[in-house]
């Protein structure tokens, strides 16, 4: 399916998981989107095992309604998105004005951050199913979950249904 005239954002920190990062991200750019990488900082990131991403936009520069769709790679990297405001308060943006938010792995911390989990069936990475249980979610172990808006997987192997998933969400 085509994604053109789409535009997408996909987060990027350090230790980010790279075939988090980097299947969506060349997944969506073949189907034809404008993918746009928006970290605290225009800077490299390394990844967890050392591959180098450079954000396109700083997260204070961004704006929400530029964008049909939010991806939040997992690895470690979510754990520094929610330290920065900016991060926090675009991905807020994003979610209020329903745009498709997705997110694998520990990604969903930053949806537990907005308030995004509430109420949502949600899926992730084991390790981090209290965290969204306690922020209110209804947690399931499925390869990707789609509640409304918001979009979850778990591990590197759900990427091919997660970004099927997200294509359909776009093409909707």
């Amino acid at each position: 399916m085509s994604l053109e005239g789409k535009r997408i954002a996909i987060f990027l920190e350090q230790i980010y998981e790279d075939p988090e990062f980097w299947y969506p991200y060349y997944r969506f750019l073949e189907a034809g989107a404008e993918v746009t990488v928006i970290a605290p900082e225009v800077k490299v990131y390394q990844s967890k095992h050392g591959y180098p991403a450079k954000a396109d936009l700083a997260a204070a520069d961004a704006k929400a309604g530029d964008y049909d769709a939010v991806i939040i790679p997992g690895g470690y990297s979510p754990d520094h998105m929610r330290r920065s405001k900016a991060m926090v308060d675009l991905l807020q943006q994003a979610y209020d004005q329903g745009k498709i938010i997705a997110s694998i792995c520990h990604g969903p911390w930053m949806l537990a951050s907005v308030g995004a989990v509430k109420g949502k069936k949600v899926t992730s990475f084991f390790s981090i199913k209290d965290d969204l249980v306690n922020a209110g979610a209804d947690y399931v172990d499925r390869e990707v979950v789609r509640d409304g808006n918001v979009i979850t997987s778990r591990t590197p192997a759900d990427l091919p249904a997660f970004c099927k998933e997200i294509i359909a969400a776009l093409n909707g």
